[in-house]
């Protein structure tokens, strides 16, 4: 349990009662528990999106869910993959790359990445079908907290101070089999070969990101997990929009 308070911790701002999942021991040990996270958020946000089906139409259903996931995490994730754009963007050396990422101040790049995250989500998600909403929702945070752990498989954390150095242990790699296992199935279970297809695409995205981020600064910051989170989130919607289904998939 306590592995698992400290992923909560960690992903998101869901306020956690005491101090439990608080020690270093507890988030090194919580990976295999971020799956678990993203299916808890993506419940909250298939509650959200069901309920908004009923009393709002596509397109204020699509943007109060893209708010309503963006506050999962504080607007953490975001702040990420903004100071990553700044950074990545700069066409700078590596180290003043990394300089980059560090500064509180959001540039020119960051601001575009951010607009045109939020428009792709917010578009893909009016765009699916209303009855599929539901399950789009459910699949978005699990995807994200999914690929995290992709990233933290696939390339080391160079940061040796920050908070994700702790996650460089032994079993992250099976805890990349798991997530991809749970996204795999969950997926296939609410959408057939199309949500087969949803999981592929996020995990070869995790791989082709990870690559990124190991030729531009040698690895992962916990701006490249934030950044790697958003981007990932995107793979449901923008599938199921363009290639759209029923829901019921294996469990039909």
């Amino acid at each position: 349990m306590n592995r698992f308070l400290a992923a909560l911790r960690f992903l998101t701002i869901v306020p956690v009662v005491g101090n439990r999942g608080t020690t270093e021991a507890n988030l090194a040990g919580s990976v295999p528990f971020f799956p678990l996270v993203g299916l808890l958020l993506g419940t909250l946000a298939a509650g959200g999106a069901y309920g908004l089906s009923l009393v709002a139409p596509p397109l204020v259903s699509a943007a109060a869910l893209v708010v309503l996931m963006l506050g999962f995490s504080g607007g953490l994730h975001m702040d990420g993959l903004s100071d990553m754009a700044d950074g990545f963007l700069s066409s700078r050396p590596r180290e003043e790359v990394l300089k980059i990422m560090k500064d509180s101040h959001v540039g020119a790049m960051g601001v575009m990445a951010i607009m045109a995250v939020m428009l792709l989500k917010f578009a893909a998600l009016a765009s699916v079908p209303t009855h599929a909403l539901w399950a789009v929702a459910l699949l978005t945070p699990l995807t994200g907290r999914c690929a995290i752990v992709v990233q933290m498989a696939t390339v080391p954390y160079i940061r040796s101070n920050g908070l994700g150095s702790v996650f460089t242990q032994r079993g992250v790699g099976l805890a990349a089999i798991w997530a991809i296992a749970v996204l795999a199935l969950s997926s296939g279970l609410l959408f057939g070969a199309r949500g087969l297809l949803v999981a592929a695409a996020a995990v070869a995205l995790g791989l082709a990101f990870s690559c990124w981020c190991r030729h531009k600064i040698g690895g992962a910051t916990g701006d490249t997990y934030g950044a790697m989170c958003e981007a990932a989130e995107l793979v449901p919607a923008l599938l199921l929009a363009i290639w759209p289904t029923a829901v019921g998939g294996w469990l039909a």
